[in-house]
């Protein structure tokens, strides 16, 4: 299982609110190996760059998709620009932490892959806080029916995000 994977069975058991926004955080950092003699050769890994851009595309398209799927409207402008500026920065965090690790990865020893696991983790955390107050803040302002539609939609993503992979 990769980084990625495991960082949204976690959102998805521990914040089950989060979780389909989690998908659009997921940056496109290759899986870590078990060995560092498993990653591929630098020339054959996407370039930094790529990553990004993919990451953002992949941010706006889920950001697009919930607030159509959310029928935001004028009045809850505010707030939703809130909540999708603070999906933007946790992807450019993410991501960001990702390329660097990617980076890295094959010159670190147990310990310092540990380590940098851990510093993710936390980053993810804190991102993750954040994230949730700008949609707390957004959720109180929806209507009964967007707050159905969002609870629903968040529901099969924590569902989907825990079933086993293969």
């Amino acid at each position: 299982m990769n980084i990625n994977r495991s960082f949204l069975l976690g959102t998805a058991l521990l914040a089950p609110l989060t979780s389909p926004i989690a998908r659009a955080q997921t940056p496109s950092a290759p899986a870590t190996p078990a060995s560092p003699s498993a990653l591929p050769p630098a020339s054959t890994q996407p370039n930094a760059g790529t990553r990004s851009a993919a990451t953002q595309k992949a941010t706006e398209q889920r950001i697009q998709a919930l607030k159509t799927q959310l029928a935001i409207t004028t009045e809850q402008t505010p707030a939703w620009d809130a909540f999708a500026q603070a999906m933007r920065d946790n992807a450019a965090s993410t991501d960001q932490l990702f390329q660097h690790r990617a980076s890295s990865v094959t010159t670190m020893n147990a310990v310092d892959n540990m380590r940098s696991y851990a510093e993710i983790a936390r980053d993810y955390a804190a991102n993750l806080d954040r994230l949730t107050a700008a949609f707390e803040k957004l959720y109180d302002g929806l209507s009964d029916t967007q707050k159905k539609t969002a609870d629903s939609l968040f529901r099969q993503q924590a569902v989907a995000a825990a079933q086993p992979h293969r």
